[in-house]
């Protein structure tokens, strides 16, 4: 499907911008909920005396600081992919949203629902994959 040089519509782009949007709240509420509960978590120990660290459960603490470390991970995961949507909405002002950056094809609509911060069509990225590009 060659349809270079063409553009989405002013009505698609506002479409892709209002989901883009919801994403980006809904990703932000998420990674402030992470935030909050690595925050707790952390204070946890705050009030508590060294003799009373050393008597709890070493699996509990094992257990505790791998939640903790799931959570930051998760938290920067949510971060970064919030990022990737205020670029994809940057590339909706520019004019580039929705352009392959290899063929400078018309990314299918389809992708860019499911994938807003998509730069690259499937064959392009595939081809990237497999090396071949």
């Amino acid at each position: 499907m060659r349809t270079l040089g063409k553009k989405y519509t002013k009505s698609k782009l506002k479409k892709f911008q209002k989901q883009i949007v919801e994403k980006m709240g809904s990703v932000s509420e998420e990674v402030d909920t992470l935030r909050e509960g690595i925050g707790s978590a952390t204070n946890k120990q705050g009030g508590v005396t060294p003799d009373a660290i050393y008597s709890l459960h070493m699996a509990d603490a094992g257990t505790d600081s791998h939640e903790q470390e799931k959570n930051f991970m998760l938290m920067n995961r949510g971060s970064d992919y919030f990022k990737s949507l205020e670029i994809a909405l940057e590339r909706i002002r520019e004019g580039s949203f929705g352009i392959c950056k290899i063929c400078l094809d018309l990314i299918p609509e389809e992708r860019m629902m499911a994938v807003p911060s998509a730069t690259k069509c499937v064959d392009c990225k595939e081809k990237e994959k497999l090396g071949l590009a």
